[in-house]
């Protein structure tokens, strides 16, 4: 893999940038809070022991895309380029990713909008947007939206396709609302017959009017046959033309893409006055003229006026008495008709993806992670380790369900039990310890006799011995002391140490009131 910024003077044009956000990840604390000074990446967090950011990367892989812009905070660059440079030059060598930062933080993340801004000068081509945490299923290809994407831009004018997926109701069993509100679906309009999203529903429409959506008549009157609903969410993948970033530009106010960009975007193709105002931006007219005369026969395109054919006054009597003689054949209509440039249709084209087909989901939040994981170890079946030195690891006592999954140099002793759960690598599970359908990430350490479920821990937490812990996230780092016990809950190090200090104030308290007795007493 070429990890050269020089790479980019390639004298071949490419076709697609691919640009690749990994940002801090807000929804998925404690797992992303810093383990002591050193950031813990959540494009690094692991679906079944494997980095979430491999399968976008190997998304594009598949597809042909070589061009990779990642954009992650400046302060995890030493990590990411670490990674990239051992990892993924191995696993996918036909990338070439060029790694840039932007200043945010935890508290103060901008938009992908701002971020897209601030990047633009870097991006020259059309472009593939996509977030690092899209798990797509091996149905839904990339190639899908990429060639929906090529063949309406060509020939029927439209500037951007997204990607929305069908999701199902999440087991409240299984979760805990501690954990943070589960996501969502959008409502979103689209017209089926022709894959075209029309309107996607938006906080400030919702804060406008809660009980009804509103339409514009042109939107009814040129899509009369729409669809309503609201089982689908937004993959955040775009494949876009290089002027929809320019039109962003323009839009400096907006900061959520998701939430503010696309839902204007959808607009144009059908609202009169905001056509005219970015039509010339969105699509120069220097791009239509070569492809007029495709665009007059697409299919997908609905011409902008309705077109009224011409009738002799000899022939009138003969067209009443037979209505399909006054349709004009395609010979006659071309030599009647100068051929006049046709209005791009500005159409933003939908790939939906259905659960029936396999599932996708985005893991941006830990209900989402934990159900991931857990449906990656339908897909695999554990074995023992073939290698001596990670055999020896797994004491012969001990039980692991076929539907888990252990990483190298774990070490599981005797009697411990381990079912549909994913252990990390260099992690500790002691003896008569009981895991079940948990995530542990890379050197935990779990106690003998302790008890895990529904547990998500994160990177070198410690489990005391006899410690039980039912649908608990855990930042990396934390220590539960043995015996203690937990439920539903968000175990923080800033908990932790706040109450070890309370523990030493009391114990100084009760020191220093042990001597005011004392000295009262003398």
């Amino acid at each position: 893999m070429d990890f050269d910024e020089s790479s980019a003077t390639k004298i071949v044009t490419r076709e697609f940038l691919a640009v690749v956000l990994a940002g801090f990840g807000a929804e998925l604390q404690p797992l992303t809070s810093n383990h002591g000074d050193e950031p813990c990446l959540k494009a690094l967090l692991p679906i079944a022991n494997k980095p979430m950011v491999e399968y976008p990367l190997g998304w594009l892989e598949q597809s042909g895309i070589t061009d990779v812009l990642l954009i992650c905070p400046t302060s995890h660059r030493s990590a990411m380029s670490n990674y990239i440079q051992s990892g993924v030059s191995a696993t996918y060598p036909s990338l070439r990713i060029d790694l840039q930062t932007f200043e945010e933080s935890q508290d103060m993340a901008p938009g992908t909008s701002t971020v897209l801004r601030h990047f633009a000068s870097r991006i020259q081509s059309d472009f593939i947007l996509l977030p690092c945490d899209f798990i797509p299923p091996p149905s839904l290809s990339l190639n899908l939206l990429l060639n929906k994407f090529r063949t309406e831009s060509t020939y029927d004018g439209a500037i951007a396709t997204a990607c929305f997926y069908e999701s199902g109701k999440p087991d409240k069993a299984s979760v805990s609302e501690d954990w943070g509100p589960l996501p969502t679906n959008v409502p979103i309009v689209f017209d089926e017959r022709s894959g075209t999203l029309l309107y996607v529903d938006t906080p400030d429409a919702l804060d406008r009017n809660n009980e009804e959506f509103e339409f514009r008549m042109s939107l009814l009157t040129q899509y009369p046959r729409t669809k309503l609903s609201s089982s689908f969410r937004d993959s955040h993948v775009y494949v876009c033309k290089r002027t929809v970033l320019d039109a962003l530009t323009t839009k400096t106010h907006m900061d959520s893409i998701q939430e503010e960009f696309i839902p204007w975007l959808c607009k144009p193709q059908y609202q009169r006055t905001r056509r005219e105002k970015y039509g010339h931006v969105l699509s120069p007219v220097s791009n239509n003229l070569p492809q007029t005369l495709a665009m007059k026969h697409s299919t997908l395109h609905l011409p902008a006026r309705k077109q009224h054919l011409r009738r002799s006054a000899a022939g009138s009597e003969a067209d009443e008495d037979h209505p399909r003689s006054s349709v004009p054949s395609p010979i006659e209509r071309q030599a009647a008709e100068p051929i006049d440039p046709v209005e791009p249709s500005l159409r933003v084209g939908l790939v939906v993806h259905r659960a029936s087909s396999g599932f996708a989901s985005r893991a941006n939040n830990l209900h989402a992670f934990l159900e991931l994981n857990r449906l990656a170890l339908g897909q695999t079946s554990y074995v023992l380790p073939s290698d001596p030195e990670n055999r020896s690891l797994i004491d012969q006592k001990a039980q692991i369900s076929s539907d888990s999954l252990i990483g190298r140099s774990t070490r599981v002793e005797e009697r411990a039990s381990i079912k549909r759960s994913v252990i990390g690598k260099h992690c500790t599970i002691g003896r008569m310890a009981k895991v079940v359908g948990c995530v542990l990430l890379d050197h935990c350490v779990v106690e003998d006799g302790a008890k895990l479920e529904g547990c998500i821990l994160g990177t070198y937490t410690k489990v005391g011995a006899k410690a039980e812990l039912s649908r608990c996230v855990t930042q990396p780092g934390y220590e539960v002391a043995a015996g203690e016990s937990a439920r539903g809950e968000k175990l923080e190090t800033s908990d932790w140490t706040a109450r070890d200090t309370s523990e030493d104030q009391d114990s100084e308290e009760s020191e220093e009131g042990s001597d005011d007795t004392e000295g009262s007493s003398e």
